[in-house]
């Protein structure tokens, strides 16, 4: 199923569907969409069936089923479709250009170097197409990973392998549009513009051009966005050092790993790893971009709090570590590195991820508050983003000292991150 040549381990150009999905109008712009792409399921001996998703706040999130007579639920489920449709407005906060680009696609699902290929190698699954608002996806499992906790040892070890794997063989350089490229050359009235280290594509030039796109209707939101970009000078001069693992100081990060884009292999495709860790894979890289590698990691640790966001899941000290040894091992492994090398990758992580770990906070909270003025999805983005954004302060009053100076206690996050098992 899909555009993927297994033989050759390539991906042909995408196919394009000219039709739309249309939130007023699902089940039958979502039935015209899919039985364009599968002609086959129309017609007598075919059930076509739509779930809506809870997990995406950025996009809708529709799996297609074809439930024909006769099928167990596992074979329904192997050639189910994760159908994935834009949220308005969402342009302003991803370069779709850049994230659907032929040349991306090819690069996350070709086959890596020294392995036999199997779709627990590819480190994304392939697309099958495109249509005006949106992407088929093939949905290899009905198993994702729900927020983690301290006893989910094999969903922690899976994916921190398939993290540094990434991390490893993904060069970071990408490709982009003339617009991406050119976010920092903006001029804005009152703002002045960070200067990375490294010029292009990068986490930074992301929240950069976030916080451009804050709207400035009243003085208060004015002020806020001359607020939000003072602090992003600071934190560029407190953590944009080159001193992460990569190439100058980045990889090829996800940049959105919450649990609900992690998949379980299912078992006849996963079956194998020698001490019984299920091998996963990676969905939704629409907000892949060149960053720190402490900044993805920290930024998945971060989500598994959830959308409600429950710092009593935060990972402890002794969790955080044994994530860092599992994606170092990986990590050296892909590289090429000697083993010899994984304490001193897992103690620079350590320490880089907990220097970062207040970023995803600040760049969450950023893309909140545009959601909360251009989406249409029912979530309560506003004060989704007031509690991102609370993270970030909790985190520089840590760093600042002025949280201890003025003798209060350390926020319920701060504390979790802390504590040492």
């Amino acid at each position: 199923m899909g555009s993927y040549d297994c033989q050759n381990g390539v991906t042909p150009d995408l196919r394009y569907i000219p039709l739309s999905y249309s939130h007023a109008d699902s089940q039958a712009t979502a039935l015209r969409l899919i039985l364009t792409l599968f002609p086959h399921w129309e017609g007598p001996g075919n059930k076509v069936e739509f779930v809506r998703f809870t997990d995406g706040i950025t996009n809708t999130l529709l799996k297609i089923i074809n439930r024909k007579p006769g099928l167990t639920e596992e074979e329904i489920d192997n050639d189910a479709v994760l159908m994935r449709a834009y949220g308005m407005g969402t342009e302003v906060l991803i370069d779709r250009e850049r994230t659907e680009s032929p040349g991306l696609t090819q690069l996350l699902a070709e086959k890596p170097p020294s392995t036999l290929f199997s779709r627990a190698a590819v480190l994304l699954p392939p697309l099958l197409a495109r249509f005006k608002n949106g992407l088929p996806i093939p949905l290899y499992s009905r198993e994702t990973l729900r927020p983690l906790g301290p006893g989910n040892a094999s969903g922690l070890r899976g994916v921190a392998r398939k993290l540094g794997h990434w991390h490893a063989v993904l060069p970071n350089e990408g490709t982009g549009s003339s617009e991406w490229q050119a976010t920092l050359g903006k001029q804005d009235e009152g703002i002045s513009l960070i200067q990375p280290r490294r010029a292009g594509q990068s986490m930074w030039a992301v929240l950069q051009k976030w916080i451009l796109a804050l709207p400035v209707n009243t003085a208060e939101q004015r002020d806020r966005r001359l607020a939000l970009q003072k602090e992003l000078h600071w934190v560029l001069d407190q953590l944009d050092d080159g001193k992460g693992i990569g190439e100058d100081g980045l990889v090829f990060a996800h940049g959105d790993l919450l649990c609900a884009n992690v998949i379980v292999l299912p078992s006849d495709e996963s079956a194998s790893t020698e001490d019984g860790i299920a091998p996963v894979t990676f969905i939704d890289y629409e907000y892949a971009v060149p960053a720190p590698a402490a900044f993805d990691i920290a930024n998945h640790l971060a989500e598994w709090i959830g959308y409600d966001c429950d710092y009593n899941m935060i990972p402890t000290q002794s969790v955080r570590r044994q994530f860092m040894a599992e994606y170092a091992k990986s990590y050296c492994q892909h590289r090429g590195l000697d083993s010899s090398a994984e304490a001193e990758i897992v103690a620079r992580l350590y320490d880089d991820v907990d220097r970062f770990r207040g970023i995803p906070g600040l760049y969450w909270g950023v893309w909140a508050l545009i959601q909360a003025q251009i989406s249409q999805i029912d979530f309560d983005y506003a004060s989704y983003a007031e509690l991102r954004l609370g993270e970030y302060w909790a985190w520089k009053r840590e760093v600042d000292g002025s949280r201890e100076a003025a003798g209060e206690e350390k926020s319920l996050r701060e504390q979790r991150w802390s504590q040492l098992a």
